[in-house]
């Protein structure tokens, strides 16, 4: 693994855009043979993003229904400094139990390790390693491969703080009025049915106009679009 993970390492170190990064996860991901790896930050001024395999239909419900809230993970990742095994964490709570069903129905594994991060300025991040298997196998799998995985992923979050000065929008940028409404409904808080019911419009092509705003914007997921869109004064709410 040394030679592969330095040159995983040499590569992430040349990555110079956001889309980079979700290159790298799934590269990860193949590498490593398991489910899912994901990367989130959460940068100093507040805005979030991700870059990461899980489903973009599991993304958008995980946002819409608030999980980030309840989710036994992200609790444990803010009050620990170490990886965590999500074996380790509560999920006894009838609300855990219901986001880790409605995760597993959205092909998220059953077993994740995930890393907490701590960067300057309040700047933090979890890097996760997540698989379909027994626990058996996943012991053996974190254990073969718990010192790479740490190495990986605070090489990630240094490549993040690089990007965090440099991802103001070119002045020239602009969204169309469709995509603007769409991005400004997501913005109050609709989910997009509601956001498509409001437009008029089928849900299909409202994710066309999310998918173009987000091209333009340079953002990894709906969540990063709108939050660009708000910092570059594109929608106001």
């Amino acid at each position: 693994m040394k030679d592969v993970l330095e040159s995983f390492l040499d590569r992430l170190q040349q990555a110079t855009t956001l889309e980079h990064l979700q290159q790298s996860t799934e590269d990860l991901r193949d590498h490593f043979a398991i489910t899912h790896v994901v990367y989130h930050w959460v940068s100093s001024v507040g805005e979030q993003y991700g870059a990461g395999t899980y489903s973009t239909e599991w993304v958008d419900r995980y946002l819409e229904r608030g999980y980030v809230r309840v989710d036994p993970v992200v609790q444990g990742c803010l009050h620990r400094f170490h990886p965590v095994d999500w074996k380790q964490l509560d999920w006894s709570g009838r609300v855990a139990r219901e986001l880790l069903a409605d995760a597993l129905a959205h092909g998220v594994g059953n077993q994740g390790f995930s890393i907490p991060i701590r960067g300057p300025n309040g700047q933090f991040a979890v890097f996760t390693a997540n698989h379909s298997c027994s626990d058996v196998e996943w012991a053996r799998f974190v254990q073969g491969n718990m010192r790479d995985l740490i190495i990986i992923a605070h090489d990630f979050n240094k490549k993040a703080l690089e990007f965090e000065g440099k991802r103001d929008l070119a002045p020239s940028t602009t969204l169309s009025p469709r995509e603007t409404s769409a991005l400004t409904l997501l913005a109050k808080g609709l989910s997009r049915a509601q956001a498509a019911d409001q437009l008029d419009i089928s849900e299909h092509t409202l994710r066309v106009y999310i998918e173009a705003a987000r091209h333009k914007l340079g953002a990894l997921n709906t969540t990063h679009a709108v939050a660009r869109a708000l910092n570059a004064g594109l929608i106001v709410l």
